[in-house]
């Protein structure tokens, strides 16, 4: 059983922003942080992460809960799963009350065999004369913690004398089982660690030297890795992405340990798989240029064209370096050719121009039938871009394909050049409604929040019958209760805070609405005796009046308008 104490101790080394941006992709929001949320489908960003309260909230699923509830519900995990989870992330060791210090055993058996492939390769030759003949040097040995895995048989008696369980050995991806015998996945293989991104060991990569038709292979999928979130040598890098705001993904491991041994220490790569949706958050965080750098033969195209396309609709900096002469960073490294690269880095193809420029070599625009199809593939790339960077491509793409830049302009384009200064706008209220707009009412209720000694000016302007939409949230924050829609307006930093002389303003406009549409009614309300009419027609004429010359009017329950 895990000590309590461990457990809020935990609690305080991690950060809620840093665990989430793993799994989501986060986008600064004021002092909180936006994203879509992984619990429900949807389009606009509703799930927000609050690094001051270190709480999450989904505000269309209603999710929300703390880092640790987070990764039980993403991944599926019992509590003391998750909690055993995060301290093999963040290196942080439980205290248990009673029995077996459970969850960190996975981790120990990585890091027991990982020193094991270490010793292995001081004892192997022909491991060290391959990493030789490839130009790594010993200080990049020891930084990437390099090894080597023997025959599978040798690996099986190391485990029997280190006491590591068979079966555990499979669950973190050492061994594979068949027909009621264990072997060694990795076998006559330099090792490549795989960490996670706080440094912590989840896996390994394994570089043949002999004839076996696969070059490289990593481990299986696992509780502690999943490719397809990782990018080797990260938790080297991230240090130095934050600080040089550039990121650069390379396709393999040598790749990544030459161009740190060169000085490019923000490169890292994916393992054996092309940037996907899961990559989007680790590569944000930072806000780094991310330089997507391959080789330029046509598996290398095809890869930098899936990864512009992906990149430039989640609209990062940056763009694409190809190696061509069958080099690659590896191999330029070794030549002294630092230079070379560092000015390829200095100036890559940006994403839209290296796509629109791939997508229209792919068509004969010679043709008629060949120069439509690449109009409309340009075009529907192009409605997958932000209006400011179809703005920027647009003339550019249609100089490529000799068409009317007016002709090539998307729909979805144009509609959001349209409809982007309405959605800033403020609501415009219903016309038939008394009461201030959404956009108003919130701005209210987020000022009071903020600025609770406010609360008497507006109460003594108004009361909660005003709100139509957010009445309840108003008298809720009254009465000191929590409510959703209060926890929503407090998390949305879209949502204005009024000054004390903004605030009054816009209670002026508000009250001279209010009694004009009061007026209105009164004069239209034949049920009312004349005497009671021309009353209230005096007095709302009145107020009106004092709240043109800037002064505010008291609310008196009675005069309330239904």
């Amino acid at each position: 059983m895990i000590d309590n104490n461990s457990i809020e101790q935990l609690k305080q080394t991690i950060d809620i922003v840093d665990v989430i941006g793993n799994y989501v992709e986060l986008r600064k929001n004021g002092s909180n942080f936006k994203g879509l949320c992984p619990f429900h489908d949807e389009k606009t960003p509703s799930f927000i992460v609050s690094p001051s309260r270190q709480f999450y909230k989904c505000f269309g699923c209603g999710a929300g809960g703390d880092a640790i509830k987070f990764v039980m519900e993403f991944e599926k995990l019992s509590y003391p799963e998750a909690i055993e989870k995060l301290a093999s992330q963040y290196n942080f060791t439980l205290r248990y009350t009673k029995g077996e210090h459970g969850g960190g055993q996975e981790r120990r058996i990585l890091e027991t065999v990982g020193q094991w492939y270490r010793a292995n390769l001081e004892r192997s030759e022909r491991a060290k004369n391959y990493l030789r003949d490839r130009g790594v040097s010993l200080a990049s040995i020891e930084k990437f913690a390099l090894g080597y895995a023997p025959s599978s048989e040798e690996t099986l008696q190391f485990l029997q004398r280190a006491m590591i369980p068979f079966p555990k050995a499979e669950e973190v991806g050492i061994l594979g089982h068949d027909r009621g015998r264990y072997y060694a996945r990795l076998i006559e293989r330099v090792i490549f660690p795989i960490f996670s991104p706080s440094g912590m060991p989840v896996g390994f990569g394994g570089r043949t030297l002999g004839d076996h038709p696969a070059k490289y292979i990593n481990s299986p999928q696992t509780k502690l890795f999943n490719k397809s979130r990782l990018l080797y040598g990260y938790h080297l890098a991230k240090e130095q992405i934050y600080r040089k705001k550039r990121l650069i993904v390379v396709e393999g491991y040598m790749d990544v340990i030459m161009l740190h041994q060169a000085g490019f220490n923000t490169a890292v790569a994916t393992l054996g798989t092309a940037l996907t949706n899961d990559h989007l958050p680790l590569l944000k965080k930072g806000e780094p240029e991310v330089i997507v750098a391959y080789d330029g033969d046509n598996a290398g195209i095809n890869a930098a064209m899936k990864a512009a396309l992906l990149l430039s609709a989640h609209n990062f900096e940056g763009g694409v370096v190809l190696f061509g002469n069958g080099m690659d960073p590896a191999d330029m490294v070794v030549e002294g050719k630092a230079d070379v690269i560092e000015s390829l880095f200095a100036k890559p193809i940006p994403y839209a121009q290296f796509v629109i420029d791939q997508t229209v070599a792919r068509y004969d625009i010679g043709t008629p039938k060949g120069k439509e199809d690449a109009f409309h593939a340009v075009r529907n790339y192009l409605a997958t871009l932000s209006p400011f960077v179809v703005e920027k491509y647009l003339p550019y793409a249609a100089l490529r394909l000799k068409v009317n830049t007016a002709m090539l302009s998307p729909k979805s384009a144009r509609r959001e050049y349209r409809e982007g200064p309405e959605r800033s706008a403020p609501m415009q209220e219903n016309p038939s409604v008394l009461t201030l707009s959404d956009v108003a009412e919130e701005s209210i209720i987020k000022t009071l929040l903020k600025t609770p000694s406010l609360t008497d000016m507006v109460l003594d302007t108004m009361d909660s019958s005003m709100f139509a939409i957010h009445r309840a949230a108003f008298e809720a924050l009254l009465q000191g209760r929590e409510h959703e829609d209060l926890l929503r307006i407090d998390f949305d930093d879209s949502i204005v805070t009024y000054s004390e002389e903004e605030l009054k303003r816009q209670l002026l406009y508000f009250l001279q609405r209010y009694y004009r549409k009061a007026l209105d009614i009164i004069k239209k309300d034949d049920t009312l005796p004349f005497e009671n009419k021309i009353f209230f027609i005096r007095k709302y004429q009145d107020y009106i009046n004092r709240l043109k010359r800037g002064e505010l009017v008291p609310y008196e329950s009675h005069e309330k308008i239904s």
